[in-house]
């Protein structure tokens, strides 16, 4: 190992690395900047995950694959030039922030939310990505309409044709029995269809818990969430009942 002396420090200030230091400092700022762009909507909106796990996820991964870009000039150039597969660092990234996506998914029953949220960080991995390779036009591209779509995409549902789902938990009064054809044409009767493979039922203190989740058949034919809880306590041997979206 070479003795720590002045010249070996002074290689790490040296015009070509301090002007890569410049460089990944720019690549680091620009790729906050755009993660907190991104995560502002999901704050905006009150998910869990927000400006600053956006802007750091984004800012971490740009650095990254900065640092794997300029592998020349590590440890004051004095290193060994090992050919470095970025391809490699990459897929480390993107995999590394799956994990903590998946952290964000929330499931309750049969609701599953926090997909969207989960998804957008993983972009936002991208973002920091093309800043760190030096794509900054696609990178303040994919910034720009993955904010834009998490925004304005919901207002799609107004225009095309789409079937939302209901998660629906039914407790029944003690000794009822319940059929699942009535059930089914109670669903049927407001616009819904109990999707294929989602009834769950629990038995205990001589009472039905019965789970599934209802398919709309058409905005224009489903009644509306509301309705529905209204209705349902006025059904034969229904003594409690939880309702919700089951795709957010």
């Amino acid at each position: 190992m070479e003795s720590l002396t002045f010249d070996l420090l002074s290689t790490y200030w040296s015009r070509p690395e301090v002007t890569t230091n410049v460089i990944i400092f720019f690549n680091l700022l620009g790729s906050l900047a755009l993660g907190l762009l991104v995560g502002y909507e999901r704050s905006y909106r009150g998910r869990a995950a927000g400006m600053r796990t956006y802007g750091l996820v984004c800012m971490a991964s740009a650095a990254v694959i900065s640092a794997t870009g300029f592998h020349t000039y590590w440890y004051g150039g004095l290193a060994a030039h090992d050919v470095i597969d970025p391809a490699r660092v990459i897929q480390g990234v993107v995999t590394g922030i799956g994990f903590l996506g998946a952290g964000i998914i929330m499931k309750d029953g049969l609701n599953i939310s926090g997909l969207t949220t989960a998804a957008s960080i993983w972009a936002s991995s991208a973002i920091g990505v093309l800043v760190g390779v030096g794509f900054y036009a696609a990178a303040i591209l994919l910034a720009l309409l993955s904010a834009t779509f998490m925004m304005w995409g919901s207002k799609i549902d107004t225009y095309l044709p789409m079937r939302h789902a209901v998660s629906v938990a039914v407790t029944f009064k003690k000794n009822f029995v319940p059929r699942e054809e009535d059930v089914r044409r109670i669903a049927h009767e407001r616009g819904y269809e109990i999707a294929k493979g989602t009834i769950s039922i629990i038995y205990r203190n001589e009472q039905a818990e019965w789970r599934f989740v209802g398919v709309s058949m058409g905005k224009k034919r489903s009644a509306p969430i509301m309705d529905l809880a209204t209705e349902l306590p006025t059904f034969e041997g229904v003594e409690s009942f939880h309702l919700s979206h089951a795709r957010n």
